[in-house]
């Protein structure tokens, strides 16, 4: 009898515990976070240097989750495969296509945390700026990449990769549009941009610094939340006005000036010397776009520092020339005038027209 009631009492107990411990664990459920996986270096092995036998091939996202041990316990993931390709194949059709699946998604699921997009390096800093300006809401977008192949020793791609779904699955990420996560560091995306060609460390934000270090406890954002994102609606949108961009050096003529007009381009940004010169040369072509209705905008090449606009220019603040494209060519789907241009840009730059 005594046995008897003492197995009653441990069944009981474990049913006790069991119950107690399902009543935990779905108390502690981690947040939801999709990772979208696009490919580049991350999901590359195989010859990626080009100094073994062989061809460069591609991993599923599947497997690279698998590579980060306890990324399960971070947040509860869903995974897709939107593409497998290198960054440089990535362009403006495939930002309207990611930013709309991403918009997507966030509507059709209210739990969701936040997205985590997997990314080549290259055009990285390009796609996450486009992200930013385009998908709405406040819950957070992390791009994230590798600098070494994913078979490489020393691989960084597990560790940005558990690092970003942690950073999209933080309260303290919302509101603060997408943003880059490489290096155990967390950059906004508009300020970040790829400084090295080969350097893990490669991703930095000049003038500006990283939104939060990335430790293995915490996140420490250094900054606090926007108080304002512009955000552009491309629901309607098929296609981008084509922007072009000119680089600016010693003895620079007409042609590639002229010949971007030819092409069909709308917008004409220059990759200025300094705080934003140009060639005689180009100066002269730049004025014959201009009376054609080409909009012209005049960066640096410096890769930081802000270039002033004028009456007839638009102002890109201290973005970069990639960005300024990305900028123009979303700003062009709403208005073609230089002053509403010139309001656009201030208003997402923080500079004043």
């Amino acid at each position: 009898m005594h046995v008897r009631r003492l197995a009653v009492s441990s069944s009981l107990l474990c049913l006790s515990l069991c119950v107690n411990g399902l009543g935990a664990q779905a108390a502690a459920k981690p947040p939801e976070v999709l990772i979208m996986a696009t490919g580049g270096t991350i999901a590359s092995t195989g010859n990626y240097y080009g100094d073994r036998g062989g061809a460069v091939n591609k991993i599923s996202v599947e497997e690279l989750t698998k590579a980060a041990p306890g990324i399960d316990k971070v947040a509860s993931m869903s995974a897709e495969q939107f593409s497998n390709v290198a960054s440089g194949a990535i362009g403006p059709k495939q930002w309207l296509d990611l930013s709309k699946r991403i918009g997507a998604a966030f509507r059709e699921r209210p739990a969701l945390a936040g997205v985590v997009v997997t990314h080549g390096t290259d055009t990285m800093e390009e796609t996450a700026y486009f992200l930013d300006l385009t998908v709405p809401g406040d819950r957070p977008v992390v791009v994230t990449g590798a600098m070494r192949p994913a078979d490489a020793i020393g691989a960084d791609g597990p560790a940005n990769l558990f690092n970003a779904v942690r950073a999209a699955a933080a309260p303290a990420s919302r509101g603060r549009g997408a943003m880059v996560l490489m290096d155990d560091r967390l950059f906004a995306a508009r300020e970040v941009t790829k400084t090295n060609t080969t350097r893990v460390e490669t991703f930095q934000a000049p003038d500006h610094g990283p939104l939060a270090i990335v430790d293995h406890d915490t996140i420490a954002f250094g900054r606090a939340r926007p108080t304002h994102r512009r955000v552009f609606d491309i629901s309607n949108i098929a296609e981008l006005p084509r922007v072009d961009i000119v680089y600016t050096y010693g003895g620079a003529d007409s042609v590639l000036i002229d010949a971007a007009v030819n092409a069909g381009a709308k917008g004409i940004i220059i990759a200025g010397v300094g705080a934003g010169g140009t060639t005689p040369g180009q100066s002269s072509a730049l004025r014959r776009a201009g009376q054609k209705g080409v909009i012209v905008v005049v960066g640096s090449r410096t890769g930081s520092g802000r270039v002033a606009g004028s009456p007839t220019r638009v102002s890109p603040g201290d973005l970069n020339v990639q960005k300024a494209r990305i900028l123009l060519m979303l700003a062009l789907t709403q208005s073609t005038d230089t002053k509403e241009l010139a309001r656009i840009f201030a208003d997402a730059s923080g500079i004043e027209p």
